[in-house]
């Protein structure tokens, strides 16, 4: 299991739940180092004092807060320390709320927090507070200490496992007043004809349906390139186009496309590096169907990725 983060106990009332802090997600971004091209040699980034031309030791850097005049309120690390939350090792249970009722504007961060040590007493804790969240669906509103930041918290239950999100304070959420609300109300016909559309699209949420096909393509750029293969840039993509002239025949004919599987693909000249279109975007059977009509030699026994670059060579 990956190491924890924090641990400490939730504070339910009297009673203490030790717990140790995950992160519920992983980093699957493609992360560059930034190189001189001339020579690949790794590039450094260095602190560096403008007024004196040479560079500043950690230790003696300071913090400025720019006012709205441009003037400078220059802090140290005691007058930071002054305003620091107090470091404790709980997460405080201030009220329990009912988890639909909490706008998903507010989510941040998610965690797994799981019970610390093989105690008996830990275990049946933590389990307690499992079931009392399952039996009441109801999720837990407290406060702690990560590092060196408070946060709002949002607990509940997750796959039988207590799940801590990280929430933002709600002046941190812009409030929907400055967004524009759109023109004027549509017509009957042309609801009625989106609300079939959205139904003809409606399906049970399934997160492994959608893949990251940006970091796909990417991958796949790099392993052609580091086979010597040449890397062709697609077309760019269209351009954002207003709305159709006619939106109700659009909305009819988006239906009867939805109806039949015909997709919406509007040609748009999105490649994956190498003019055969988006070869990522596709799925195995579909990659299959492709090496078949081209007669790819050995297709059956090939994986999506191998397909893949079959297809791409």
């Amino acid at each position: 299991m990956a190491r924890s983060l924090w641990t400490g106990s939730i504070s339910f009332g009297l009673v203490n739940v030790p717990v140790a802090l995950y992160s519920g997600v992983r980093d699957l971004d493609v992360h560059f180092r930034q190189l001189h091209e001339k020579d690949g040699a790794p590039i450094d980034t260095r602190r560096f004092c403008s007024e004196e031309d040479k560079d500043v030791p950690f230790e003696a850097v300071g913090h400025g807060y720019e006012l709205d005049d441009g003037a400078q309120v220059v802090l140290t690390d005691e007058d930071l320390a002054a305003a620091a939350p107090r470091k404790t090792r709980t997460i405080d249970i201030e009220a329990f709320v009912d988890v639909d009722e909490v706008d998903p504007v507010y989510f941040d961060h998610p965690y797994f927090l799981a019970p610390v040590g093989e105690a008996e007493g830990n275990l049946r804790a933590y389990k307690l507070l499992v079931k009392v969240m399952q039996s009441t669906d109801r999720a837990a509103l407290g406060r702690f200490v990560l590092r060196s930041k408070e946060y709002l918290v949002l607990v509940r239950v997750r796959d039988d496992r207590l799940a801590l999100t990280t929430m933002l304070f709600h002046d941190e959420v812009r409030p929907a007043k400055d967004v524009d609300r759109g023109g004027r109300k549509p017509a009957k016909a042309q609801l009625d004809a989106a609300k079939a559309l959205v139904q003809a699209l409606s399906v049970e949420w399934d997160p492994a349906r959608y893949r990251d096909c940006y970091r796909e393509r990417l991958l796949a750029v790099i392993e052609r390139k580091r086979k010597g293969k040449k890397i062709t840039a697609p077309k760019s993509g269209r351009e954002p186009g207003g709305p159709p002239p006619d939106i109700m025949a659009a909305l009819k004919e988006s239906l009867e496309r939805a109806r039949s599987g015909e997709g919406f693909d509007r040609g748009d000249g999105d490649g994956d590096g190498d003019g055969h279109g988006r070869l990522a975007d596709l799925s195995r059977d579909e990659l299959y169907e492709r090496a078949r009509s081209e007669e790819v030699p050995g297709r059956s026994s090939m994986t999506r990725d191998e397909l893949i670059e079959a297809l791409s060579g």
